[in-house]
């Protein structure tokens, strides 16, 4: 594809190179677990290439469906030329691809990571715990440098933040972490709005399953950075067997072709919404980039397009409210996850933030709200219906 292509385009054709030259015109799913192979010494070579992290060769066979899959590669190019990463690598889930990073730094002999909380409550609890080998210092994005040590291997941020939707800026946590690689969690944003390397981060991570599949019928997470990053990640999912299945990377590659207009859809109601929630006497405070104020503001409109489509009520009845307020929802559905067509309200702190330590856990009147593609007006009188049952 031309370099010059925009954005939307890129996200329609990225990938589908081969697709066109082979006369096709969509992708198909290649469901092969094994290869044939052109001989033993070329077999050899294509195996060794790949279970070391290399990508497959003009030459080689894939082999075997856990070292390399066609339709996988697919989805990860599309993804490499939508942050403008040198390459992706994609797995079975977000947290897997997060696990293949921890593995990767945590094999070379540094297993010291500095995070910002806060954080998607399973990237919280796998660093908190250890349980990959890696110990944790948590800081703000001002005590960065003072944590960093020689045995630091990594600096871990999520920008929009999950759940409260704090905003951290990228390219200051860049400058303090020094040499120090950066691994910034984008899936809130994506890159329809926000590129965080181009900005100084090194490595950039996506729970696929939210915006990049955007129809809650599939899982899968990718990271996307320097082909030097890619090809250690790769050795890591061939070992570890954390390959993404094909079926799932045809749905997420066709999803990836519809991104931005769904992004963009989904921020205009939200744009609409919070402000005409916030008056609501159930509301202490809406959270949300479109309505930070200081030097959040300023760094929401230098390193992001715009503020997205999720928010978080903090209610004034704490708890009580909180749950009142899921129950009283209709047609917003009350679960986990986001970034889907329809609207999903969820309570994190007893949910996906449960093992979160208590100091770090979201507030108890703490509501996110992952708006989907409905009629903003059906929605306004559905989430308006349910804070006055929770006021009363």
């Amino acid at each position: 594809m031309d370099s010059d292509v925009r954005f939307d385009t890129r996200a329609v054709h990225g990938g589908m190179e081969s697709i066109r030259e082979a006369g096709g015109h969509v992708p198909s799913i290649d469901l092969s677990t094994t290869n044939t192979l052109a001989d033993v010494a070329a077999g050899g070579d294509s195996y060794e290439n790949l279970a070391s992290g290399g990508a497959l060769g003009a030459h080689d066979s894939p082999v075997y469906q856990r070292l390399w899959n066609t339709g996988v590669a697919r989805f990860e190019r599309s993804l490499a030329g939508l942050e403008g990463a040198e390459s992706a690598v994609a797995f079975g889930t977000g947290m897997a691809a997060l696990t293949a990073i921890l593995t990767a730094v945590v094999s070379e002999g540094r297993s010291h990571v500095v995070a910002l909380r806060p954080l998607y409550g399973g990237t919280d609890h796998v660093l908190d715990s250890g349980l990959l080998g890696t110990h944790v210092s948590w800081a703000t994005p001002d005590t960065i440098a003072e944590h960093v040590t020689s045995e630091t291997a990594l600096i871990v941020c999520e920008t929009p933040a999950n759940p409260t939707l704090d905003i951290v800026d990228i390219a200051e946590v860049a400058h303090r972490a020094g040499n120090v690689p950066v691994l910034v969690d984008n899936t809130f944003a994506t890159p329809v709005l926000q590129r965080p390397l181009s900005l100084g981060a090194t490595l950039v991570l996506h729970s696929a399953t939210k915006f990049l599949g955007g129809h809650g019928d599939v899982m899968g997470g990718i990271v996307a950075g320097p082909e030097e990053w890619m090809r250690r990640l790769r050795h890591v999912r061939a070992l570890t067997g954390a390959l993404l299945h094909p079926s799932a990377a045809y749905l997420l590659h066709r999803g990836m072709r519809t991104l931005p207009v769904r992004v963009r859809a989904q921020q205009e109601t939200t744009r609409a919404l919070t402000e005409r929630l916030r008056a609501h006497p159930a509301i202490s405070s809406i959270r949300y980039p479109g309505l930070a104020t200081g030097a959040a503001a300023e760094t929401v409109s230098r390193q992001m397009s715009g503020p997205g489509s999720l928010f978080a009520l903090e209610l004034t009845g704490g708890y009580a409210a909180a749950s009142r307020f899921v129950d009283a929802v209709r047609l917003a559905c009350h679960a986990v996850s986001l970034g889907g067509i329809d609207t999903l309200v969820q309570h994190p702190a007893s949910l996906t933030h449960r093992p979160v330590a208590a100091g770090a856990k979201p507030g108890e009147g703490i509501v996110r709200v992952s708006v989907g593609l409905e009629d903003a007006l059906d929605l306004e009188k559905d989430l308006l219906q349910a804070l006055d049952q929770t006021a009363g």
